[in-house]
């Protein structure tokens, strides 16, 4: 009888992801050696995230004589629901026979709409997951229920142009190597990036400084950690992990480095998870400058990254403003070109007479003198409050342009 059934199968339109208040839709395929008669063809989804590990504690379990505490393992597990739904595809009516279906394939097309509410996006890390599924049963009179079962991706999306997320980030910090009378000197680090949200496959630029007054030879780096965290039964544990990295050149003693938007790119990783209260997937950029002897300097950025494409507007350049500034604004340019302001608004007739008194027919000559003694200073009183020419943006006299070659 198991051989009726050749194949159950279950073929989604696309295989990109599926979002809130999208249709998953497909086919259930079918394909018989012989007639059969069919009770119902159901579809059924489901969702959850699920965390679980063994936590190591110095505590002792109740009933034990045994006076000296020892470690033991607790297992810390949680579970939670995030999608139900179910739908009859094909079902006999009350009262008649079952559906008759000849020999061959089959496909059942299907469709079913995802809530609008926000989803947890699909995910395996550690500790835990978050795995949702599509299930086709078929039920057969007399015959126990044959079901095929597909994962279902799941994105949530995350979108990178929202305003928390295009501002820029800055951190800087400082080491003292050495202690008291031995000590040679500190290593300071500044770093700042242009905003927070990033999607996969950009790359991040980094603009940092790194200033050595101490004694030794250090070496700065640049990394993104993955930082997966688990909560169950009220306790929390974390892994941490480098999903990408970059080296930069040593910085000798007394010398400091300017990284002028060095990039790092970001590998395809899980988008951020941030909506669930079970588990989280979170980003940071760290700039870690390491020290011979010394614990290694380091400062961390918080980064998320999304799944919309970044339109390119709501931050600032780093390269007109200054990359180690508190305070950041936004630069406009006039889309019209603004005339200049009024001669008389500038310079009044009193001031222009004051400065330029009338010349006598006595002076003439000496002034004449003057002028070829100074051409430069003549021509600075001359024309220091002479009105400029009208303002216009069509040349009255344009010169044609001719290109010169010489030989």
């Amino acid at each position: 009888m198991a051989d009726e059934v050749k194949m159950l199968g279950l073929l989604f339109d696309h295989d990109q992801g599926y979002s809130s208040g999208e249709a998953v839709s497909g086919h259930v395929l079918i394909e018989l050696s012989v007639p059969i008669q069919i009770k119902t063809i159901a579809l059924y989804v489901s969702g959850c995230g699920r965390v679980g590990w063994f936590d190591g504690s110095r505590s002792q379990p109740s009933g034990a004589f045994n006076i000296v505490l020892t470690p033991f393992l607790s297992h810390c597990a949680e579970e939670k629901e995030y999608l139900c739904l179910s739908k009859t595809l094909l079902e006999a009516t009350a009262g008649n026979d079952d559906l008759s279906f000849e020999a061959g394939r089959h496909e059942i097309p299907f469709e079913l709409e995802l809530p609008q509410r926000p989803l947890v996006s699909s995910f395996s890390g550690k500790h835990g997951s978050v795995c949702y599924s599509v299930k086709a049963v078929l039920q057969r009179a007399n015959h126990h229920d044959q079901h095929v079962c597909r994962e279902l991706p799941i994105i949530s999306h995350v979108d990178v142009n929202s305003p928390e997320l295009v501002c820029p980030v800055s951190e800087s910090s400082e080491k003292m190597i050495g202690c008291s009378i031995f000590a040679s000197g500190p290593v300071s680090l500044k770093v700042n990036i242009e905003r927070r949200g990033y999607n996969n496959g950009e790359s991040v630029p980094i603009y940092a400084e790194i200033e050595n007054c101490s004694s030794r030879l250090v070496m700065p780096k640049a990394a993104i950690y993955q930082i997966q965290t688990f909560k169950a039964r009220g306790k929390t544990i974390s892994y941490k992990q480098v999903v990408a990295s970059v080296r930069g050149n040593h910085v000798p003693s007394g010398c400091s480095v300017t990284w002028n938007g060095k990039t790092l790119k970001i590998p395809p990783v899980s988008p951020s998870i941030l909506n669930s209260d079970i588990l989280r997937v979170e980003y940071a950029l760290a700039v870690i400058v390491q020290i011979p002897g010394a614990k290694k300097l380091k400062v961390e950025l918080p980064v998320v990254i999304g799944t919309t494409p970044y339109n390119g507007f709501g931050s600032c350049s780093l390269g007109v403003i200054s990359r180690f500034s508190t305070g950041w604004f936004p630069l406009t340019v006039p889309d019209t070109p603004e005339a200049p302001p009024n001669y008389a608004d500038v310079v009044s007739q009193e001031e222009f007479e004051q400065h330029c008194p009338p010349i006598s027919p006595s002076q003439h000559s000496d002034e004449l003198e003057r002028q070829a003694a100074g051409h430069a200073f003549a021509y600075i009183h001359e024309f220091r409050f002479r009105p400029p020419p009208l303002y216009s943006e069509i040349d009255p006299n344009p010169v044609e342009c001719q290109t010169v070659f010489s030989v």
